[in-house]
C-alpha cells in the first residue's frame, strides 16, 4: 500500500510499526463555532481512510481530539455572552451530529484537550529541563525554535525566511519573534488552571502533542488533518513531540485538500465558508460524502451547485440500484475486489475506486436485465459501497429523498385513477425541488436535475 507522505514529500510504501495494527491521530476541530464543508471533507477522509485499512485487516486504533479551550473559542463565547465551556459543549455535539450524518464513524478516543492539562505541564516541563522552552516573568512559556535544530522539516520551510510575514504572536518578552506559546498566563475572567508558572492555560500546538502520546504512545503511525495545518500547528508538533522525547514522532503524515469557495479556501478566518449541517440539510449527507470521495483527498475541491449535483445523481443511481438488486450470500466478484483495492492502495485514490464501484453497477444491471442473476456483482457493488461509507438503506435517506418518494408514488396513483390534473401539479412541485420524473415501463423513476 503506497501512500503519500507530507514528511517524505513523496509517495512511499505504508509500513506500520506493528505488524497488522496501525496507530491514527487525526486534529480534530477547535469547537468555537458550528462546522463549515470544510470540517466535513477531513472527517470523511479520514473515516474513508480508517475503514479501508480496516477492510484490508488491520488492527487500527483511531484517535481524532477536540479541541475545547483556545482565543477563538473564547472570543466567540464572550462575543455570545455564553460561558465558554457551554459553548464549547454546544458546538461539540453539532460537530457529532454533523459527522454522524455524512456515515463517519466516532472514533476510538475522542480527547478534549481541557480533560488532559496534567499531561501538558509533564511535557512542558520536560521541554524546559531539556532547554527547548523557557518561562517568561508574566507567566507565560515559550518554546524555543532554534533550539530544535529539524525545525520546518515537515513544511520546508526554512527559520530563517519565516520571520518575512510570518503570524507570530507578540510579545517583548519572548527571545525570538518566532517561539511560540507552550503556557499562556491567565487573563481576567478566563478558564484557567493552576501550573508551577502561575494560573494559565495551555497553548494550541501543546495540546495534539499531549494527547497524541498519551493515547497511541511517544510514536505512532500516521497523523493526519487538513493541509493547512502543515504549518505552524503540525510542524509544531514535531518540534514539541521529537524534541521531548529525542526520536521520531509520526512515522507517516497524511493531509487533506482544502475546500475552496470563489477559488479561496472555505475558512471560519476568511468568513468565506457554508456551514456543514446547512450543506447536508439541503443536499444530504451521502450525496456530500460522495461529492467528496469523488475527488482525491489531497487535492482542493470546488464546493459548486454542479459538482453536488452530479454527485446527487450518482448517489440516486447507486441507491435505486441497491433497492433493486436482490441482497443474497454470494461472494464478491474477485476481480472487481482486486480492481478496488488497487485503486485504494495507490493513495487512497477514491475517484478510480468510485469509477470501478459504478463500473459494476452498470454491469450488474445488465445481467439483471439479461439474465436476472448477478449475485457476485452485486455483492461486490455492496462490500465497495460499505468499505467507503456510502449507505443506501431506506433508514439513512435524507428526508428530503423520503419526501420526494412518497410525492413520485402519490403521483403513480393519481395517473392510474386517470386524475391527470393532480398528477401535472405534483410533477411540477417536483420539478420546483429540482427532481425530474421519468414514466417508464417499470414504473415511474426519478433524478435531480
Amino acid at each position: 500500500m503506497q501512500v503519500h507522505s507530507t514528511l517524505h514529500r513523496a509517495i512511499v510504501e505504508l509500513v506500520p510499526r506493528q505488524p497488522g495494527e496501525i496507530s491514527i491521530y487525526v486534529c480534530g476541530a477547535t469547537v468555537q463555532s458550528e462546522p463549515h464543508v470544510g470540517h466535513g471533507r477531513y472527517a470523511v477522509v479520514f473515516d474513508m481512510i480508517r475503514r479501508y485499512l480496516e477492510w484490508q485487516g488491520f488492527a487500527v486504533h483511531f484517535v481524532r481530539n477536540i479541541t475545547d479551550i483556545d482565543d477563538k473559542i473564547i472570543i466567540a463565547a464572550t462575543d455570545a455572552g455564553e460561558p465558554v465551556a457551554a459553548r464549547a459543549t454546544r458546538m461539540t455535539a453539532i460537530f457529532a451530529d454533523a459527522y454522524d450524518r455524512l456515515g463517519v464513524r466516532a472514533p476510538d478516543v475522542e480527547p478534549k484537550a481541557t480533560e488532559h492539562v496534567p499531561e501538558m505541564l509533564k511535557l512542558i516541563a520536560r521541554l524546559i529541563d531539556r532547554g527547548l522552552a523557557y518561562p517568561v516573568p508574566d507567566g507565560d512559556v515559550y518554546f524555543a525554535v532554534r533550539a530544535f535544530e529539524e525545525y520546518g522539516k515537515l513544511s520546508g520551510r526554512k527559520i530563517d525566511e519565516l520571520h518575512a510575514g510570518a503570524r507570530v504572536e507578540v510579545s517583548e518578552l519572548k527571545h525570538d519573534p518566532l517561539d511560540f506559546a507552550l503556557w499562556k498566563a491567565a487573563k481576567p475572567g478566563e478558564p484557567s488552571w493552576d501550573s508551577p508558572w502561575g494560573p494559565g492555560r495551555p497553548g494550541w500546538h501543546i495540546e495534539c502533542s499531549a494527547m497524541a502520546a498519551h493515547y497511541l504512545g511517544e510514536a505512532f503511525d500516521i497523523h493526519g488533518g487538513g493541509a493547512d495545518l502543515i504549518f505552524p500547528h503540525h510542524e509544531n508538533e514535531i518540534a514539541q513531540s521529537e524534541g521531548a522525547t529525542g526520536h521520531p514522532f509520526a512515522r507517516y503524515w497524511l493531509h487533506n485538500g482544502m475546500v475552496n469557495l470563489g477559488g479561496e479556501k472555505m475558512s471560519k478566518s476568511t468568513g468565506r465558508l457554508i456551514e456543514l449541517t446547512e450543506a447536508i440539510d439541503r443536499f444530504g449527507g451521502m450525496t456530500l460524502r460522495l461529492f467528496f470521495l469523488r475527488a482525491h483527498y489531497r487535492s482542493p475541491i470546488e464546493f459548486s451547485e454542479e459538482l453536488l449535483a452530479a454527485a446527487g445523481v450518482a448517489y440516486q443511481r447507486l441507491f435505486r440500484f441497491m433497492q433493486r438488486a436482490p441482497q443474497m450470500e454470494d461472494d464478491s466478484d474477485p476481480a472487481l475486489m482486486d480492481r478496488f483495492a488497487a485503486a485504494m492502495d495507490d493513495d487512497f485514490s477514491t475517484p478510480e475506486a468510485l469509477a470501478v464501484l459504478f463500473e459494476a453497477v452498470t454491469e450488474a444491471n445488465r445481467i439483471l436485465d439479461e439474465e436476472g442473476e448477478a449475485g457476485p456483482t452485486v455483492a461486490a457493488v455492496r462490500e465497495m459501497a460499505e468499505v467507503l461509507g456510502i449507505q443506501t438503506d431506506v433508514q439513512t435517506r435524507p428526508e428530503t429523498e423520503k419526501i420526494v418518494d412518497e410525492l413520485v408514488a402519490e403521483r403513480d396513483r393519481a395517473r392510474a385513477e386517470r386524475n391527470f390534473s393532480t398528477a401535472d401539479q405534483i410533477r411540477d412541485r417536483l420539478a420546483e425541488m429540482g427532481v425530474v420524473v421519468e414514466d417508464t415501463a417499470d414504473g415511474a423513476r426519478w433524478f435531480r436535475r
